[in-house]
Order: structure tokens, then sequence, then C-alpha cells
């Protein structure tokens, strides 16, 4: 059975990170509660990966999709994500997110889109709690992240299960509209 998902940084070292497509999921947890921060990059064609400050640079385009779990007792709920402090902020406005209000009054805001990211971008290594996972190019690549999500919105967010399968079925089906890399042959 092939290895469907693995640490991003372990696969590096076992030089067993693809060249030519996969998906990087990144968390990023408050210590203090349960305010989640995930980061999906989909890339392709890889010219080379190399260490770098605190993490990995990997030489292409890459495809960046945002997802932020702010929990009901968040203090900065008006504050446009975009300008909250570094390690709460993500790349959006309001405007440029989905909602999804969960029956705990948990709210997750997935990107409408996916943003371009062009000649390079770098996977800072995580620290603490957080991790950074390689999903590899395999038929049922969206089905595993689909259910990556569901886990760890539930297990590590807080979010109730029914509403964790709900907004990673949604995920799932919106990374591979829009995170999927086209072929010319």
């Amino acid at each position: 059975m092939p290895v469907k998902a693995m640490d991003l940084f372990d696969a590096y070292t076992k030089n067993m990170l693809p060249s030519d497509q996969g998906f990087i999921v990144s968390s990023y947890f408050s210590p203090n509660s349960a305010y989640s921060r995930y980061e999906i990059v989909s890339y392709n064609n890889v010219k080379s990966i190399y260490p770098a400050d605190n993490g990995l640079t990997f030489q292409t385009d890459g495809k960046k999709l945002h997802v932020l779990i702010e929990p009901a007792n968040y203090p900065k709920k008006g504050e446009e994500p975009y300008v909250r402090s570094s390690n709460e902020m993500i790349p959006h406005r309001f405007s440029e997110l989905d909602l999804h209000t969960c029956k705990n009054q948990t709210k997750i805001y997935t990107g409408k889109d996916a943003i371009m990211s062009y000649t390079s971008f770098t996977i800072m290594k995580p620290q603490g709690v957080n991790f950074s996972f390689i999903f590899y190019m395999l038929p049922d690549v969206y089905d595993s992240m689909t259910l990556f999500f569901e886990k760890t919105f539930n297990k590590e967010a807080g979010v109730p299960m029914v509403d964790s399968k709900k907004v990673a079925k949604a995920l799932g089906a919106k990374i591979e509209k829009t995170m999927a890399w086209e072929y010319s042959s």
C-alpha cells in the first residue's frame, strides 16, 4: 500500500518529496485557544527544493488556500484576518472568504480562491504542536485530505463532528476544483 501522506520535513530528509506534483498542508494552532490556521499548497514541476532559514524553499509555482478556525470566544472577531498579528493572520479580507458557522458558534473561514505564488515559496518548519504534511498525488488524494481535515478540525480545533464533516467535504471539493494543475501533452 503506497504512503498517502507523511511529515514534510521527514519526507525531505528521506528524499521522498515528489517533484512532479503534491499537496502540502501546514497547521498553526494557538497555544491558548482553539484558534487554528491551515495553509494548503499545491505545486508541480519543482526545479529544486533546498533548506532555508527555519524551513524548505520550493523553486516552483504554488497555489495556496487558507483556512481559519475562530472559536466563539475569540476577542478580535471584527478585525480583518489580513491585519491580525502574524501568529493569527491569513492574507485575506472577510469578503475573500467563505464562512461556515458551526453549531457551537465556532466560525470556519476558507479562501474563496487559491492564491498563486510565482517562482518559489517557503514552508516554515513547524514549532510545538504544529505540523506540515505532504500528501502524495494518488487517485484518492482528495478523499485522504478530506478525511484528514475532518479529523483535525474536530480533534485539534474543537469543531463539532457534524460541522467538521460538512466543511471538510466542501474543502476537499474546492481543493480538487481550484488547486489541481493542468497537464499539457
